[in-house]
């Protein structure tokens, strides 16, 4: 069963949610949110980033972000740029990204089910996120940005949003990237009760993105002991088949030492190597390389991977076991300065200018992971390679807050 709990949000005054609404924390640098939130006090990157607020040069993991960021928060809450539900409330939230629409609950989670490893996970958390996440929850005594979670698709489910979904949403807004939000309050007992019932039918929910803000929730649980709100941490629940993966893909600084023709051939050994043009791959085991002025489709040969083994044979794991450690010498990405990752939703014009503009040495796009693999390595309890998965289209925060009492 799945444990999902209503609470009473704080969320956008009526005709505010547009202003409030912001990209995830983790998205942005503080330049990007600076630009932003300029000349928009109701900004939630106020909250979320708030060394938007501070003097330049000031420390992300500095005390006085975190208390500028409680502060900011007060004051949304006093002015009235954010209300307080009434009673306790589940939400429907859905977002169109072109063809693509995706609609899911907003629910406290529980903290206990993480713990007992009835949330699934697929990736590790480095400390420094959770720390800087656990110092934001507990300094802020809200969680302000949403976990992305998602189970297998129940029919009992889709019928109660189909029901919801029906009525006149609270919000609807198109943000500045093109991405229609659209928000339902669930107030009623009887919807409340049906939501809660259907998720008790599920067997596991599964991380698709947060891995920080659940690990931070939970040491944030494990502080304040006890009954309340801290026992839940806010999410929103996709059903599985309602996900979109797009490619998360990778860039090279350098080429490790070798010469141009040193490093194709030594490509060669593994991949089957051919000049092509700058369209995405189509299947996997394939990729795009962007190297000396254009573009070259490598396949995986047979028999360079675990076609059985659910992590080894992703294909971030075949270009990292065939090509990046054993030729470029990226040994851990997830720490190697030389190499950078960009998400899918960039294009490949941008893995292109990375490499003209930017003076990097080569460019790799992939095919994007899929749900099926995610789920089976969360359920096997394996970890994925780190970048492995870019989850569009985004979670706004600000739309939603979960206050801790």
């Amino acid at each position: 069963m799945a444990e999902i709990k209503p609470f009473k949000a704080l969320r956008p005054a009526p005709g505010l949610a547009a202003k409030v609404a912001s990209p995830p924390y983790d998205v942005i640098n503080s330049a990007e949110a600076a630009a932003l939130a300029e000349g928009n006090p109701h900004s939630f990157l106020h909250v979320i980033k708030p060394e938007i607020d501070l003097p330049e040069g000031t420390g992300l993991y500095d005390d006085a972000v975190y208390a500028k960021g409680a502060e900011n928060l007060a004051k949304m809450v006093e002015s009235g740029t954010l209300i307080r539900e009434e009673t306790p409330c589940f939400y429907v939230y859905q977002q169109t990204m072109g063809n693509h629409t995706q609609t899911g609950l907003v629910a406290g989670a529980s903290v206990a089910e993480y713990d007992a490893g009835k949330i699934k996970k697929h990736e590790k958390t480095r400390q420094n996120k959770e720390d800087d996440r656990t110092r934001h929850v507990d300094t802020l005594n809200a969680f302000t940005g949403p976990v992305f979670l998602t189970y297998r698709q129940s029919d009992r489910v889709d019928a109660l949003v189909a029901d919801v979904v029906k009525g006149d949403p609270t919000y609807r807004f198109t943000a500045d990237d093109g991405i229609e939000h659209v928000l339902w309050v669930v107030s009623d007992g009887g919807a409340i009760d049906g939501f809660a019932s259907a998720f008790n039918e599920i067997d596991e929910l599964y991380i698709a993105d947060g891995h920080h803000r659940s690990a931070s929730a939970s040491r944030v649980a494990a502080m304040r002991e006890g009954d309340g709100e801290h026992n839940y941490f806010l999410s929103v629940i996709f059903p599985d088949n309602q996900m979109k993966i797009l490619d998360y893909n990778r860039v090279l600084f350098d080429l490790n030492g070798l010469g141009e023709s040193g490093f194709l051939e030594k490509v060669e050994e593994k991949f089957d190597v051919e000049q092509s043009d700058g369209s995405k791959p189509t299947e996997p085991r394939t990729f795009k390389m962007y190297f000396m002025n254009g573009w070259w489709k490598l396949t995986a040969k047979a028999g360079t991977y675990p076609a059985d083994d659910p992590v080894d044979s992703l294909d971030v794991s075949i270009l990292q076991n065939n090509l990046l450690n054993p030729i470029l010498g990226i040994d851990d990405p997830r720490t190697n300065d030389r190499i950078d990752f960009v998400g899918g939703i960039r294009g490949m014009a941008e893995l292109e200018r990375r490499v003209n503009e930017d003076g990097l040495a080569m460019a790799f796009a992939l095919y994007p992971t899929s749900m099926d693999e995610l789920l089976a390595i969360a359920d096997a309890g394996e970890i994925m390679p780190p970048k492995s998965t870019w989850f569009e289209p985004k979670l706004r925060s600000g739309l939603i807050v979960k206050t801790l009492g």
